[in-house]
């Protein structure tokens, strides 16, 4: 039997409920399919060759799957990878055998657990002993921004000749415009959507909310997975500030439910401290929602000039965009146009082309 592979293509951690970096790997390896490539998976993919690897390799496994695919990649990676003669693997995130034959070409999201440690998270040694290890024998690095690519210079002193930023894309087909009479909505409402954890700055939209002069007209929804860690420090936050009947807390919502959650906004509120792209800024503009975003990371070269970009540690500067966007409609009106052409930039075709270009000149 003829095992050879022309590229390896590592989804062994690809989750059933969608998170940023499976939407990353669904989008991107599809359009590698010239490279006939081997997915390494834990179920077969119609139309492309699959090895089959464990099902217990994902953060749905917590902690613990994290460390099996971590020993999974460090022992048997390696093994599957010579067995099938690959002469590359690509993994959508910055993980690889060390200390072996596998030549590697690495996506990484973002360093978020470095600029905002935790002493208890497991992850602050994974990015801070594990992580620079793989960058430094990887092939080469790819990242989705220009952000993403200094971080990774500065904090792992890597060249930048040997990074590549491709910006990520979004579902032009669902995140769209629809016929939706925002009047009809029963509370107008501003909307956060993403976790719960300190550097998504969500405690600070709290308050910037219920600074608003007529806060009791509107309400604010945070929308996705709630954390016990966090999420109950939010709702006593507003309790506190009295705003608790205008809270209105969301967990998880299925992905087809988005876009009408999007379009129904006032805006979307997303002063985060640190994002390595910032999905929720591109799929909000793809609806033609106002976007309130910070001037900081990535984000500015998401939303260009069709946000409203403030100080994400300045409460008032929060507030202030909030009020202008709720009682501004040609405001409102001109950030939708600027929102639907920026969006147009991003595409998935031209995420997985541009991924294609590279891993072609690396496998060769």
């Amino acid at each position: 039997m003829n095992y050879q592979s022309n590229l390896l293509i590592n989804l062994s951690l690809l989750l059933s409920k969608p998170t940023g970096i499976t939407v990353y790997a669904n989008n991107v390896f599809p359009y590698l399919k010239s490279l006939e490539p081997t997915l390494l998976a834990s179920h077969q993919y119609q139309d492309f060759k699959t090895y089959l690897v464990p099902d217990n390799l994902t953060p749905e496994q917590g902690t613990k799957g994290h460390l099996n695919r971590l020993l999974w990649t460090q022992f048997k990676l390696p093994k599957i990878y010579q067995k099938l003669q690959a002469p590359l693997l690509f993994s959508p995130v910055p993980e690889a055998p060390l200390y072996s034959q596998c030549r590697s070409v690495v996506m990484v999201h973002d360093l978020i657990p470095l600029r905002f440690p935790k002493k208890t998270s497991p992850l602050t040694p994974y990015f801070k002993y594990y992580i620079p290890q793989v960058l430094k024998q990887a092939e080469h690095i790819i990242c989705n921004s220009q952000a993403t690519a200094k971080d990774i210079s500065d904090f792992f002193n890597i060249p930048s000749h040997k990074i590549t930023p491709i910006l990520l894309g979004y579902d032009h087909q669902h995140f769209k415009p629809l016929k939706i009479n925002k009047e009809a909505v029963t509370v107008p409402y501003f909307l956060y959507l993403g976790r719960h954890d300190p550097h998504k700055n969500v405690s600070r939209i709290v308050k910037a909310f219920a600074n608003l002069k007529n806060y009791q007209n509107y309400q604010l929804w945070l929308v996705g997975p709630t954390d016990k860690r966090y999420t109950p420090k939010l709702i006593e936050q507003a309790k506190e500030l009295g705003i608790e009947k205008q809270l209105k807390i969301l967990d998880y919502v299925a992905y087809e439910k988005l876009p009408r959650i999007l379009n129904q906004a006032l805006a979307l509120v997303f002063p985060s401290l640190w994002e390595g792209f910032g999905f929720p800024v591109v799929e909000a503009m793809g609806c033609g929602t106002p976007v309130i975003t910070s001037n900081l990371s990535s984000l500015p070269e998401v939303a260009g000039d069709a946000a409203l970009l403030i100080n994400p540690y300045n409460v008032k500067e929060i507030t202030i965009a909030m009020e202008k966007i709720a009682q501004d409609d040609e405001m409102r009106s001109q950030l939708k146009t600027l929102g639907l052409q920026q969006a147009k930039k991003f595409s998935w075709q031209t995420t997985g082309q541009q991924t294609l270009d590279l891993l072609k000149k690396v496998v060769n």
